[in-house]
């Protein structure tokens, strides 16, 4: 199980403004509801890398998040201004 490459993954399978939500992540992860359920921590953990990386932006609604924010309520992975660096 690779969060990092599901969400990079899923990420480059959408067009570029597109986002995802963490439990889509989850969901690709785990078959069943539990399982995938227990994964969000962990996949919270991942994105919130991947946003100080600046390889993804987290966002809730219309504002960007900072990723020490991304375990705090409905958020939304897009693809960041180091996105390029993902791919490699």
């Amino acid at each position: 199980m690779d969060i990092e490459a599901t969400i990079i993954q899923l990420l480059g399978r959408r067009a570029p403004e597109a986002s995802i939500c963490p439990s889509d992540v989850a969901r690709a992860l785990a078959a069943d509801e539990a399982a995938w359920r227990a994964l969000m921590p962990q996949v919270r953990e991942v994105a919130a890398a991947l946003a100080r990386s600046g390889r993804v932006v987290v966002t809730q609604g219309a504002e960007r998040l900072s990723p020490e924010d991304v375990d705090r309520g409905p958020v939304r992975l897009r693809r960041g201004p180091g996105w390029s660096k993902a791919q490699k």
